[in-house]
């Protein structure tokens, strides 16, 4: 296979990376709608922003977005912009993202998460690069490439009646997956050495050598959180470590940390009340969750359903404790 060159943070000399980076360049040379999928934690926005360097829009913006974080009665506003007196706060006008985008890339992550009405906002874009500002009577154009990013399956999502299926095709014209951690062999090593590097330029103290064990047990883990995961985990050993060589004593990941009953409830003088009860309900929360889970093999719907809550509200708590539903397909 051929070299490539890996841009913008993207680190990886494992087969299925260089597979992925060799599809990206691909992809960076032509001027479509791309679908980025792939597991939480896996890459997907260095690798849309190594997609928009690559391309022929690199001198201009590169727009991410979070479609999780925008309220549906907000969606319009942030995509397409407002004019001056468009509802009671507007008191003057402002530009959408779609704009600020303009000429450059705009990227949609957790794209599965757009309520009905922002798809087809969305959708009603993407058919011919033009939108209305709330407020305005005039239609505007916009040359945008958009790039968006699902951690789910969107064929399962339009299956279940969640997405729509005209919006999957148009934004699954290109789609590139972003491999799992667990899937990238000695990559880890590597990612695991760039973060030691990062530590230490970023405060400033000695570097620090992977001891065997380490370096063993990092190859072992499953990493649900993938590279954020991580990334996490080293600077915190990295920060926590003595000596010239960072060794983890204790193989415990956050997650199973989670799982393991606090030894704290009812020992500890240190928590007063609400601490107490704030630590069991997250415990009772976590617990509930991963049951739904294997009850229903990683299907959130019905998980959604069995537990009386709406399928987002039950996914956000999902995120808050970093359950990975795919994991109990």
């Amino acid at each position: 296979m051929t070299h490539l060159p890996q841009p913008h943070g993207l680190i990886g000399n494992s087969p299925v990376f260089r597979e992925m980076l060799e599809i990206l360049h691909k992809i960076a040379g032509y001027d479509a709608t791309v679908l980025i999928s792939g597991e939480t934690g896996s890459g997907k926005e260095l690798a849309a922003r190594a997609i928009h360097y690559l391309s022929a829009r690199r001198d201009k913006p590169f727009i991410p977005v979070n479609c999780g974080a925008l309220p549906d009665h907000l969606i319009e506003n942030e995509l397409f912009g407002h004019n001056r007196g468009a509802y009671t706060d507007a008191r003057e006008s402002q530009a959408g993202l779609i704009a600020q985008a303009e000429g450059g890339t705009l990227f949609l992550d957790e794209v599965d998460a757009l309520s009905p009405k922002a798809q087809v906002s969305l959708l009603r874009f993407l058919q011919d690069g033009q939108y209305r500002p709330l407020g305005s009577s005039r239609t505007e154009s916009a040359q945008v490439r958009v790039l968006a990013a699902s951690n789910v399956e969107l064929e399962q999502q339009v299956e279940e009646g969640h997405f729509r299926a005209d919006l999957l095709f148009r934004l699954n014209v290109m789609e590139l997956p972003v491999p799992p951690l667990r899937a990238r062999g000695g990559d880890i090593e590597l990612l695991a050495r760039h973060f030691i590097a990062e530590a230490a330029c970023r405060y400033k103290v000695p570097s620090k050598e992977l001891h065997p064990d380490t370096l063993e047990w990092l190859a072992s883990q499953p990493w649900p959180g993938n590279i954020r995961e991580l990334q996490n985990r080293i600077q915190r050993e990295f920060l926590l470590a003595d000596g010239p060589l960072l060794r983890i004593r204790a193989p415990v990941l956050s997650n199973e940390r989670r799982r393991q009953p606090d030894r704290r409830h009812g020992i500890s003088d240190t928590l007063n009340f609400n601490e107490a009860k704030q630590n069991m309900l997250q415990a009772f929360e976590r617990s509930h969750l991963l049951r739904l889970m294997r009850e229903c093999a990683g299907n959130v719907s019905q998980a959604a359903r069995m537990a009386g809550k709406e399928r987002r509200a039950l996914g956000k708590l999902l995120k808050k404790y970093q359950i990975e539903a795919n994991l109990y397909r």
